[in-house]
């Protein structure tokens, strides 16, 4: 019988990673460049291991050809076969990340045989004045976006936002963005790792070599317009659900609990997946308990439709699912 399945984090190094996700969530490295976990996985060649129960041992992608709708839903084992749709991840900004933009579904399968990447940012923690790059303060072109580039004056075009712990946005492919300095956030998106590249700072990586940029291929995927409504506003009740981000590749909602609560899934047919902002909580279902500590995360399947979700004091959740 299926289970809340736990995973084993993929930890990633990059050049401008840091330590906090091993101060904040206790992430198993020596590295002090530690700027990626990816907490669930099914990406080619980075397929999340389950840690817990009977199944341990087996990675992600065994379990779905297995398994198939019962763990990942019918209309989604359907859609997307033994590929798992949606990728989580951890993230520590030491430093400035480059300043990039994604491609939509379209563009990413006929150059990369790939899925595209909106994805969706929460605030874990930000230092006083961090901040996030996130699309143009005005309309722009290609033209006033090339001649900016090669003055080294792309920031100048660029919205940016001061983020505080909790905020949420939501980044949908085309939209030029960069995590700066300061910022440790959950990412939910689509499952790719397909960057485009368009700004870097002049940086040196460890060989001595600047970065490699995208700029020809980023020109036919950004969006020039100004961006607007990237911030979303939500309001957090206290052991109810909250609605974060709703689009066409995931929901996401926010649960801040005290007390238990009973999710029931009966007419979803969708996996859902718990990421663990603060706080522990314990997940009940079938008379067992599985521990869910803060930057954890877990699987539920889509055949389980009834859970019990044991804040211990107060638990801030994300919950995610395919509408």
């Amino acid at each position: 019988m299926l289970y809340p399945l736990k995973f084993k984090p993929i930890l990633k190094d990059k050049i401008w990673g840091g330590t906090k996700l091993k101060s904040l969530f206790d992430k198993k490295t020596q590295s002090d460049k530690l700027g990626e976990s990816w907490e669930l996985s099914g990406h080619e060649n980075d397929e999340s291991e389950v840690t817990n129960g009977l199944l341990a041992g087996n990675n992600l992608m065994e379990l779905i050809e297995i398994y198939m709708g019962e763990l990942v839903g019918d209309k989604i084992f359907d859609k997307f076969g033994l590929a798992f749709p949606l990728l989580f991840k951890l993230i520590d900004a030491n430093e400035n990340l480059s300043i990039q933009v994604h491609p939509g579904d379209e563009i990413a399968a006929e150059r990369h045989n790939s899925f595209g990447k909106t994805e969706m940012w929460y605030v874990i923690d930000a230092d006083p004045g961090a901040e996030l790059i996130i699309g143009f303060v005005n309309d722009s072109t290609k033209n006033e976006y090339l001649a900016a580039l090669e003055n080294e004056k792309v920031e100048d075009l660029l919205q940016k936002l001061s983020v505080t712990k909790g905020d949420v946005f939501i980044i949908p492919a085309g939209q030029v963005h960069a995590i700066c300095k300061g910022v440790v956030l959950a990412e939910i998106q689509q499952s790719s790792d397909i960057t485009y590249r368009i700004y870097d700072y002049n940086r040196i990586d460890d060989q001595g070599n600047e970065r490699e940029l995208h700029t020809e291929l980023a020109l036919d995927v950004i969006n020039f317009s100004a961006s607007k409504n990237s911030k979303i506003d939500y309001h957090i009740q206290l052991n109810e659900i909250v609605k974060l981000v709703e689009c066409e590749y995931f929901t996401t909602n926010i649960i801040k609990l005290n007390e238990p609560v009973t999710r029931n899934y009966g007419s979803l047919d969708s996996f859902v997946v718990y990421m663990c902002m603060e706080g522990n909580v314990e997940i009940e279902f079938n008379h067992e308990k599985t521990r869910l500590n803060k930057g954890e995360t877990v699987l539920i399947p889509a055949i389980i439709n009834e859970l019990g979700l044991i804040p211990e004091n107060e638990v801030t959740l994300l919950e995610v699912y395919v509408s």
